[in-house]
């Protein structure tokens, strides 16, 4: 499967925040969308960084909930993996278990197409697992 395949059928919307935005705020995002990472962007087309919950929450253990003022782009990772449409899902999986992270930006000329979390390829391979299942189990049957 790829990385192509999982975006058509999850959708290509990153949620983004400026890299001035307080540490605050993108708490309250991740929070209202639900989700555990924010892309940090300028313009909501090219990636500066990332920013995790995990991020946060080890910022608020070492220096206190004052570090929630601080802004963005001082908390982010800025050295982040992407991935291209055309990567295959089980590589995208590989590079996120090794480097123990869960989302990762789909990048194609420099330009973001999309995100793709650890959860998004799992829930892929569980779809393709159960597809190969059935036609065998047809093949077996006679079907």
């Amino acid at each position: 499967m790829l990385v192509s395949q999982i975006l058509a059928s999850k959708g290509n919307g990153v949620v983004t925040i400026a890299p001035g935005a307080t540490v605050a705020e993108a708490a309250r995002l991740l929070s209202d969308k639900r989700i555990g990472s924010v892309v940090v962007s300028a313009d909501s087309d090219h990636v500066a960084g990332i920013l995790s919950e995990r991020d946060i929450v080890r910022e608020i253990g070492r220096r206190g909930p004052s570090c929630l003022e601080d802004e963005v782009e001082a908390m982010m990772t800025e050295n982040i993996q992407t991935c291209a449409r055309s990567d295959t899902a089980e590589s995208v999986l590989l590079r996120m278990s090794e480097g123990r992270f869960r989302h990762m930006p789909v990048v194609e000329e420099g330009h973001m197409v999309g995100m793709i979390t650890q959860g998004d390829v799992v829930k892929a391979r569980l779809i393709e697992v159960a597809m190969e299942k059935d036609a065998l189990e047809g093949m077996i049957m006679g079907h």
